[in-house]
């Protein structure tokens, strides 16, 4: 099952505020793939940092900027984020700033891959992170389309805001 941030990666899908959508409304593979600006990889994405926060998942993070925030995102929830993802050898492969300087992307926090998932709830509003995610929690080994995102992938996350769990609607009751 391919998640959202996959989807976006692969520029099959639109991000916008305050909902995800098919490009254009057209068919996945008809999606115009979005010209990357060109942002230089941080010196340090070779290779996870000694001094990194390690989980037991094998992800590795480092805040870049505190957030002012006190609340981290939970599971059902959704994020307001601007990122920037790199492969290892140091060549971009995705940003929000596809859509523009200081565009904001809006993802459900259990759409993403498991390692988006672990590090954003390691996050509080207003922070900058730095993310070492290895494949396994990312996109795998081997690259699901040509020179896409594969192996250990690094990325700068800037969490904007975490938006509340829409509310489920209540049960109705048998008569």
């Amino acid at each position: 099952m391919r998640t959202v941030l996959d989807l976006a990666v692969l520029g099959l899908v639109a991000v916008s505020q305050p909902a995800l959508a098919l490009a254009d409304d057209k068919p996945a593979e008809a999606a115009a793939k979005p010209t990357l600006p060109d942002i230089p990889a941080p010196s340090d994405v070779a290779a996870p940092p000694a001094d990194g926060e390690k989980a037991k998942s094998g992800l590795v993070s480092k805040v870049l900027s505190k957030g002012a925030g006190t609340a981290h995102p939970t599971a059902g929830c959704e994020v307001k984020v601007r990122y920037t993802g790199w492969m290892t050898d140091g060549k971009l492969f995705d940003t929000s700033e596809k859509k523009g300087a200081g565009f904001v992307a809006q993802f459900p926090i259990d759409l993403l891959i498991k390692g988006w998932q672990e590090g954003l709830k390691l996050m509080v509003a207003g922070e900058k992170r730095r993310m070492w995610i290895p494949a396994g929690l990312a996109y795998g080994d081997t690259p699901r389309r040509p020179g896409g995102p594969h192996g250990m992938l690094v990325f700068d996350v800037e969490l904007v805001d975490i938006v509340a769990a829409p509310e489920k609607p209540a049960k109705k009751g048998k008569k």
